[in-house]
């Protein structure tokens, strides 16, 4: 695979072109990779009280519904925001993932996670004392998507 740069100046906006003979599992990854990277430069706007906060997605450790809200959690702070779990996940970077009924997580956060068999395991994030829940239904695509990402690298 070639890699080119061309500078432009009189460009207002970055544009990213893939030229390729066919489109392939290999040329998937790589436009998947792309909007990733894109997308987490982009904040998310999430709410206390009446203060708005302007969230990198990469600060993210899950959202999470509890009580009819929609919550947005982070190492040291918990935010809300005013979506719904599954119009989030459509549009959401590909480092999230639904792991239970109410929860989405950043793959890229995680540190840890202890396996349950009977009930839902714990994922665990460095540096906080939040954890999250993966229900018995999402574990193996959870692991699944990890080992994508190891293998990735």
């Amino acid at each position: 695979m070639k890699i080119n740069i061309e500078f432009d100046e009189s460009l207002t906006e970055n544009e990213i072109i893939i030229r390729c003979a066919s489109f392939n599992e290999e040329i998937h990854r790589l436009q998947t990779a792309i909007s990733d990277v894109a997308l987490f430069a982009k904040k998310l706007v999430c709410y206390q009280k009446e203060t708005e906060y302007y969230i990198p997605f990469d600060d993210i450790l899950f959202f999470e519904t509890e009580a009819g809200h929609m919550n947005v959690h982070t190492k040291n702070q918990v935010y809300m925001i005013k979506r719904r779990l599954c119009e989030l996940e459509e549009t959401l970077p590909g480092a999230f993932m639904r792991v239970s009924k109410s929860t989405i997580l950043n793959t890229n956060r995680i540190y840890s996670i202890t396996k349950n068999l009977t009930a839902a395991s714990v994922v665990e994030f460095a540096g906080t004392h939040k954890q999250v829940y993966v229900s018995r239904h999402y574990y193996k695509p959870l692991k699944f998507k990890l080992e994508e990402k190891r293998n990735a690298l």
